[in-house]
């Protein structure tokens, strides 16, 4: 038989073409990574070309995301041969010089800034270090603050983060992670020196007042309306209560309506009791009564609530599903009407953990607090310390300390209420319910003092109305900022820090990491096996490890070299993502190793899979969030939409 040496040409050359076409199906991967791909994000000016070195082509948003496809040296300058997904599909070119790397998909999102001053852009990493080096960074600052409030301008500073909060669920913005590093602050704070980007694409000439325009708050706050959902226990033993609450809302409604205000103050009604799965004489494990969005008035109020008692039957267990009413109210009340947004969540015992077989909703605490924030709603808690639960009083506490943490200003709105005194409940709910209604009449009259917490009056010698106060100005910078389409500062690199520069204890950004669909699936697919070999692990330690070498090998890792040693992270298991190993925070889960897992007792090793077991659920609920998912290239593949996961969710 005679080789044919034209047609092996060919056959080769064929060969060759396809496995070149192969590996232009996938992005290029970053250095030292098996999954991850390069990224890059335009940086303002930058033009998409047809070739690399032409000098013409299409302009680029500003910090638009692009996947690396190709490098080429070959034209007086580094180009990018780029594409708007992960999928093969490739658009142009791009100069690297007009781009920056962006290896990991991190953003911040602004802290609600109701308790603490404007977060400041600074154009040099030393301006900013010499502030947090300081002995007086106070000092260091008011030159700043003065000047950009005469000037709108200041040295140093090429930007402020704007006056108004800018809710990152309802208008996504990007403010991407370039570098970052932890340092100590001469006052004794660790906080992050972080290196960013801003996304905005307000005219540069806003640039130092972060896009901030004159706004009329007074005329902005007469719509400002407010929602007061109270979430009632009504088992046995709540009648008083539930009697002193109706006489709380009929007390507001009437100075409501002689003062004009029935369209801005609004309350509604959840009642929650247990499971009725063994006891179905308690009938419903919670029941909407009355819905702010349709109670018409006080007299309207009180004919919807007028058949809510207490229970006929007692609960199977102490605790009960306070839980179900919070998560009633946050999912079927209208939030989005109200500009103010409270529940107050009333109960004299503890609530089910969600991995209880009885818990209705399957959620703990935290996971609650997450999804109430995503509302902007303030939980409120009033725990009734009654002498028969005294037993279950810490329990209770460590639950509605959590449940009642509001997320924009970090204050716990938790109020016990000593020996469960009638009396004393009844104050509390008449001021608070007051403290809302008169937060809102002054906002709709023009009042209020819209500002930083500079301009802060003295505070309340009360620490409930002193935290009503506060929380009812962070919803209002909220609220503003929704109104007048505040954008986050029109500024491409510079300078922060994630910590307020004066009150270096309060945060001014969080950190969000924003996963893809398939990432997502991944986390969730292997959080699940995590989960399912702890609970081997329960009965004996070492099948856990055993099991996750197991998933490993499937997965195409080789777990060989580490099968006798105990002291093997999780993360080094290889079941674990890469887009996992470079994130800035300390993780349980990733580093976990077989030593410390057997040297736990019962209870840590439990403590360990309630934890897995909340943030598994919470990915579930993330990806059923269709709303939420954002796309980063307009062109690119579905696959490649994101969803911003705060970091704290991370395993």
């Amino acid at each position: 038989m005679k080789l044919n040496l034209s047609h092996l040409a060919l056959a080769l050359a064929s060969v060759f073409s396809a496995q070149a076409a192969l590996a232009a199906d996938k992005p290029l991967l970053q250095e030292g990574k098996k999954t991850l791909y390069q990224r890059v994000l335009t940086t303002p000016g930058c033009k998409l070309a047809d070739q690399a070195g032409q000098r013409t082509g299409k302009e680029q948003a500003a910090f638009s995301r692009f996947y690396v496809y190709e490098r080429n040296n070959s034209t007086g300058g580094e180009w990018l041969k780029v594409g708007p997904d992960s999928y093969g599909k490739t658009v142009g070119w791009l100069p690297a010089n007009c781009t920056v790397d962006w290896k990991m998909q991190l953003t911040l999102a602004f802290t609600n800034p109701a308790n603490r001053d404007r977060l400041l852009f600074f154009k040099e990493r030393k301006d900013l270090e010499s502030i947090l080096d300081a002995s007086n960074p106070a000092a260091a600052v008011a030159p700043l603050r003065s000047s950009l409030k005469a000037n709108n301008s200041a040295k140093g500073v090429v930007a402020q983060e704007p006056e108004f909060y800018i809710d990152l669920q309802k208008q996504f913005y990007l403010l991407p992670i370039l570098s970052g590093e932890e340092v100590m602050t001469e006052e004794g704070f660790r906080t992050r020196v972080l290196n960013v980007a801003s996304v905005s694409k307000e005219d540069a000439q806003n640039s130092a007042t972060g896009g901030a325009r004159a706004v009329n708050t007074t005329s902005q706050l007469k719509e400002f309306s407010a929602s007061v959902v109270f979430v009632i226990d009504s088992t046995i033993s709540m009648q008083p209560y539930i009697e002193r609450t109706r006489q709380a809302v009929e007390n507001v409604y009437k100075r409501v309506e002689s003062e004009n205000l029935g369209k801005q103050v609004k309350f509604g009604l959840v009642s929650f009791r247990s499971s009725i799965k063994d006891r179905p004489g308690l009938e419903y494990v919670s029941k909407m009564y009355a819905d702010p969005s349709t109670v018409k008035d006080g007299a309207d109020f009180l004919n919807k609530i007028k058949s809510l008692k207490q229970a006929s039957v007692s609960t199977a267990y102490w605790y009960e599903d306070p839980l179900a009413g919070v998560m009633q109210a946050l999912d079927q009340v209208k939030w989005n009407e109200f500009g103010a947004r409270y529940i107050i969540l009333i109960t004299d015992a503890s609530g089910m953990e969600g991995d209880d077989p009885l818990s209705s909703t399957g959620l703990n605490p935290d996971q609650v607090r997450l999804e109430a924030s995503k509302s902007g709603v303030a939980i409120y808690t009033l725990h009734l310390k009654t002498p028969q639960g005294v037993k279950d009083h810490a329990r209770a506490e460590a639950q509605y300390q959590t449940l009642s943490t509001y997320t924009p200003t970090n204050t716990s709105l938790y109020y016990p209420v000593n020996a469960g005194d009638v009396n004393e409940f009844g104050q509390k709910v008449d001021a608070l319910a007051n403290a809302i209604t008169s937060q809102v009449k002054a906002a709709y009259l023009g009042d209020n003092a819209i500002g930083s917490a500079a301009n802060a009056e003295a505070p309340n010698k009360d620490k409930m109305l002193e935290d009503a106060k506060l929380i009812g100005h962070a919803m209002q910078l909220s609220y503003l900022g929704a109104k007048t389409g505040a954008k986050a500062p029109p500024v491409f690199q510079a300078w922060i820090s994630d910590r307020d520069l004066v009150k270096q204890n309060i945060p001014t950004t969080d950190v969000r990491v924003l996963l893809t669909k398939a990432q997502l699936s991944d986390l969730s697919d292997i959080m699940k096996e995590i989960l399912d070999a702890a609970n081997e692990g329960l009965i004996s330690p070492s099948e856990m490890f055993s099991r996750l070498r197991s998933v490993a090998a499937t997965m195409g890792t080789d777990p060989n070299q580490l099968q006798q040693k105990d002291n093997v992270k999780l993360a080094e298991l290889g079941v674990m993502g890469e887009y996992l190993e470079d994130l800035p925070y300390q993780s349980e889960v990733l580093n976990l190793d077989e030593e410390t897992w057997k040297g736990w007792d019962g209870l840590a090793q439990e403590k360990f899979i309630r934890n897995v077991s909340t943030k598994l659920r919470h990915y579930q609920r993330y990806n059923a969030d269709v709303d939420r998912w954002v796309k980063l290239s307009e062109s690119a593949d579905a696959r490649e939409d994101v969803y911003p996961v705060p970091l704290e969710m991370m395993p």
